[in-house]
């Protein structure tokens, strides 16, 4: 065997073995902190909507409810470990490729680096909270920072506006996606009942349209907030969420965005479980 045959094995024994148990579980654990988080901001945005609510909805208002809760801090610990192996397991993928045919291609190393820097954003947030050095972060706040700063750079009207532009783009993919059950191509379908199956396609569009709804709002603020010049006009996620409630529709399309944010959370736990990792 030449040298470079010698070095082609090696990386893909490499390969075999990030995608071995080890990090299978990891991206597992991911999951299922995600689902938790996701039902955790839909309850409190059905809360909002039915004038209950005591906590923002979103990451913060969840590790607010969480830690009120008995055994709140071993939650919290698990939910911040969970994460962190998200992220390592988009590391992963970074360095020996996703799986699927395209999985090695530039384009899906990318959005895997994207992803490992946002899951580590937000592990570190969620283990900082853990350990009462952090607050969680209001969503809310953070984007009327973020943009403030943006918009003080040169070209800040731009680079605001092409964010904005970015994310609501983004939300319609998301939902377009969702739509067509792109998710299926990433499940394995052939070891679940067709009521489960039933179940996951529910879960997947219903919570899919309510995520890409969320992004899509999201970026038109922002979009407003470059060409008004005016950060305060950025929505964070609750504030996103509570936008709903002041369409023609009310409180109820809020109602649905929530029941789609529980669902995704739902969603989450099938990924956990039957996601091809």
């Amino acid at each position: 065997m030449n040298t470079s045959s010698m070095a082609q094995t090696g990386r893909s024994n490499a390969g075999r073995a990030a995608r071995g148990s080890v990090t299978e579980g990891a991206a597992r654990a991911g999951f299922t902190a995600r689902g938790v988080i996701y039902l955790l901001v839909g309850v409190l945005a059905l809360q909002i909507a039915f004038g209950e609510g005591e906590h923002q909805a979103d990451r913060g208002g969840a590790l607010a409810a969480v830690a009120d809760k008995p055994f709140g801090s071993v939650i919290l610990w698990a939910l911040g470990i969970g994460l962190v192996g998200m992220a390592l397991w988009r590391l992963s993928e970074v360095l020996f490729g996703a799986v699927g045919p395209d999985g090695r291609k530039a384009g899906k190393r990318a959005l895997s680096a994207v992803r490992c820097v946002f899951y580590s954003f937000v592990a570190y947030s969620v283990l900082s909270f853990a350990v009462g050095t952090g607050s969680g972060g209001s969503s809310d706040k953070q984007s009327k920072d973020i943009t403030a700063r943006a918009l003080g750079v040169t070209g800040g009207q731009w680079l605001v506006g092409a964010a904005g532009v970015g994310v609501a783009a983004a939300g319609v993919w998301i939902a377009v996606q969702a739509v067509r059950r792109s998710f299926h191509d990433k499940l394995k379908l052939a070891e679940m009942g067709p009521r489960i199956r039933k179940l996951v396609d529910v879960t997947g569009v219903g919570g899919g349209v309510a995520r890409g709804a969320v992004f899509a709002a999201a970026g038109v603020s922002a979009v407003r907030a470059a060409v008004d010049y005016e950060p305060k006009k950025v929505k964070g996620l609750d504030d996103t969420l509570r936008s709903f409630s002041d369409t023609p529709l009310g409180p109820w399309l809020l109602v649905c965005v929530a029941a789609g944010f529980v669902l995704f959370g739902v969603f989450s736990f099938a990924m956990a479980r039957w996601r091809r990792v």
